[in-house]
């Protein structure tokens, strides 16, 4: 039975994350550039200017400073997929995927900038604190019963996408790094003692409030980037003759693969783009309804503020972060094609690239990078399903549901179900479709705030 619903759910997934959702990101992303007047570029230095400004003090409960705030949305994005994810877009659509990976950002930057506009203009204080995200937008942009319903349904399926099934994903990705770690130096240590340190660590933050969760992501972040920006150019300044090659590759092989490894490469052009695109969207969320949970938290003057702010999160995700780990990979010499090649893939290959100059401990850091990831995404999830949950629920049993999501965090680092990571998946993808429609349906809202049209936020 399991079998069989994981094979209804995996060509669901297929027909989901093949077309109809990259169509409607990448779409959205191009009509919101446009509509914006590239404000991604436009902007981009003011949004830097903004993030460093002084802003004003008295926050009320629940808010976040817009550093904070940006900080829990790039805790959630960077997460197993700026490792992994770059990795298997590579191996399934070649070097010229990751020019469609950029692509896909760039347009996402404009999509993530309407997401955090609204979230700022809709947010409410309600259960004694501010707070907000696309089930309030929804609800405004639709009004009525249905309103309501598509709210409704987006905020379940982000409960399930990022409180239970997404957050098992990221806690196995743990689990399954330290086991290959503990099984190479014969350390006996089981995968429920990992389980279970990491969701101590979680329970403390998830039960102290956003205020914890806002200090504690605000050392993270910046931490865990710092580790891995560090080791990751060493690693390619090591193999900096390998660099020209590298960009050869993967601007040649966004329009012929074949090209770009020397006829190696058994992809199309279509593949690069399916996999570059997907694997782009998955890691940066723009579009998927999630970072503005955070983004409606922030302690800003106008929403126009916050949402250029938000830009920088998918900016700092993809063209920082996760073109390290590309290029990491890329010049290390770690990707081979070819008739028997040995062909790694996910997290695998990435840790063969960081082994090839860092012989022995390149495992080892990856694995310490990988917790730092995948624990932040982790923080950032619960909190996110939270908000749901709260709406949801009317601000009741919100404990419940973190100690719901402290199991299923348990679960993930001694379990790996297909049928867990298939859901995860279908979830996510259901979450898209009616934040996207509020986008579109509230685009001129946006509009009006870029242009410094904007409603004061409330003051209730």
């Amino acid at each position: 039975m399991i079998t069989e619903i994981t094979n209804f759910i995996t060509e669901v997934n297929d027909v989901l994350w093949s077309t109809v959702l990259l169509f409607a990101l990448c779409g959205a992303g191009v009509f919101f550039t446009v509509r914006l007047r590239f404000i991604q570029l436009r902007k981009f230095k003011d949004a830097w200017r903004v993030l460093f400004r002084r802003h004003e003090d008295g926050k009320k409960d629940g808010e976040m400073t817009p550093v904070q705030a940006l900080a829990t949305a790039v805790a959630a994005q960077v997460g197993t997929g700026n490792l992994a994810g770059a990795a298997t877009a590579i191996v399934s659509g070649g070097p010229g995927a990751i020019f469609w990976m950029w692509v896909s950002a760039f347009f996402g930057m404009a999509t993530v900038y309407a997401e955090a506009t609204l979230a700022q203009k809709f947010r409410r204080e309600e259960h004694g604190e501010i707070t907000g995200g696309p089930a309030y937008y929804i609800r405004e942009a639709f009004g009525g019963a249905f309103g309501k319903i598509l709210a409704g349904v987006f905020a379940v399926c982000c409960c399930c996408a990022l409180g239970f099934t997404g957050i098992m994903v990221q806690a196995n990705s743990i689990g399954s790094a330290f086991s290959g770690i503990f099984e190479k130096y014969a350390l006996p240590v089981p995968a429920l003692a990992v389980g279970a340190v990491v969701a101590l660590a979680a329970g403390a933050i998830f039960f102290g409030g956003t205020r914890r969760l806002a200090k504690a992501v605000v050392r993270i972040v910046p931490l865990m980037a710092l580790v891995y920006i560090v080791g990751s150019v060493i690693l390619i300044a090591a193999n900096a003759a390998a660099l020209p090659e590298a960009v050869r590759m993967i601007f040649v092989g966004a329009f012929d693969p074949q090209a770009a490894m020397g006829g190696a490469l058994g992809v199309t052009v279509r593949e690069a783009i399916r996999y570059g695109v997907a694997r782009g969207l998955f890691s940066n969320e723009a579009g998927m309804g999630s970072t503005p949970h955070a983004h409606a938290r922030a302690a800003v003057k106008n929403p126009n503020r916050q949402g250029l702010i938000a830009m920088l999160s998918v900016f700092i995700d993809t063209f920082v972060i996760l073109n390290l780990t590309v290029f990491v990979i890329l010049t290390s010499g770690a990707l081979k094609f070819g008739e028997g090649a040995a062909r790694l893939t996910g997290i695998d290959l990435t840790q063969a690239a960081f082994d090839s100059l860092f012989t022995g401990f390149g495992g080892v850091f990856v694995a310490v990078c990988l917790f730092f990831f995948a624990f932040s995404t982790i923080l950032g999830w619960h909190f996110f399903g939270a908000v749901n949950f709260a709406y949801l629920t009317r601000g009741r049993w919100v404990k419940l549901y973190s100690a719901v999501v402290l199991a299923c965090v348990v679960a993930g680092t001694l379990l790996k179900v297909e049928c867990v990571w298939q859901l995860a998946d279908f979830f996510n993808g259901l979450m898209v479709l009616p934040n996207l429609l509020a986008l579109v349906v509230l685009s001129k809202t946006v509009s009006d705030i870029s242009k410094g049209r904007y409603v004061d936020l409330p003051k209730n």
